[in-house]
């Protein structure tokens, strides 16, 4: 039985891709901000696991996933309950209304886009806590073409957003651009056997990052609804990468509709790539791969 650790699971994405993967047979370790909440989504994942299996709900555990210190404390908690890990879906994300620093100096909107999956996926290797064919799975997003990164010196913590109009779109995209040149790294170097990819839900109804995220993403939420997939649909391509038998390839690939895609011509830069790893990794005192 495969164990599958999922961030952001108390709701959107993280939960309904928990229900397919609890209803496949997989052991499903949700991570959530609030413990109520968390716990909630456990017990209401209770009643789908195959016939046969323990009725009990997921183990859960509750970490802000924008502080660095809280990650570590997560990882090792995860590497001594739980690991192997077998799958990690790193979902948690968020796009926010007003320009804010994260009390590790870094802007927000990346410390949970991009440094939590980061720090998380690293910690659990340097713990030893990975399965040998684990599977890591980002949640990324098609915006990430309307990332602006400079390619001569990468921002990776993203602290030259400067004064005035917050671009919200835009910093949120660039966050997820990084994040998709990093793990297009992190398969360069990942031990044989196991693979990283990032996910493309597509645009989607019914997520937090619509509902609540505030400014101008709250407000074209509506224009771009007629387009928008459920919640359903938006999980396809995650839970296809999480369960599907070889392991999907390519390892670093981006992927939407549950197959490889082609993102933006930037994410696909390797000495780019290879840049924002070492930088963020220098950034977050990790020891890169």
């Amino acid at each position: 039985m495969s164990t599958t650790v999922i961030t952001g699971g108390s709701s959107g994405l993280g939960l309904v891709t928990a229900r397919h993967l609890v209803a496949a047979g997989q052991d499903v370790v949700l991570v959530g901000r609030d413990p109520a909440r968390t716990a909630a989504a456990a017990d209401s994942l209770r009643a789908l696991a195959p016939a046969g299996r323990d009725a009990a709900s997921p183990r859960t555990y509750t970490a802000d996933l924008e502080q660095w210190s809280r990650i570590r404390g997560l990882a090792k908690a995860l590497a001594s309950e739980v690991a192997p890990v077998d799958v990690l879906v790193n979902n948690a994300g968020g796009a926010f209304a007003r320009r804010e620093r994260t009390a590790d100096g870094v802007e927000r909107t990346y410390a949970l886009n991009h440094h939590a999956p980061f720090l998380l996926t690293h910690a659990l290797l340097a713990a030893g806590a990975f399965g040998s064919d684990a599977r890591i799975i980002n949640l990324s997003t098609y915006v990430e073409k309307r990332g602006k990164l400079d390619a001569r010196d990468p921002d990776v913590a993203g602290t030259s957003w400067g004064g005035g109009f917050h671009h919200q779109i835009n910093v949120y995209a660039t966050s997820k651009l990084v994040s998709l040149l990093a793990a297009r790294e992190l398969a360069r170097r990942l031990p044989e056997g196991m693979s990283v990819y990032s996910a493309n839900p597509g645009m989607v109804k019914g997520t937090a990052l619509n509902s609540s995220a505030g400014g101008l993403l709250r407000l074209t939420a509506p224009l771009f609804k007629p387009f928008a997939v459920s919640l359903e649909d938006g999980v396809r391509t995650p839970v296809h990468l999480a369960t599907a038998s070889p392991a999907p390839r390519p390892s670093g690939g981006y992927f939407s509709d549950a197959r490889p895609d082609t993102p933006s011509r930037r994410s696909q830069d390797d000495e780019l790539a290879r840049v924002v790893y070492e930088k963020t990794a220098r950034l977050l005192g990790v020891e890169p791969l």
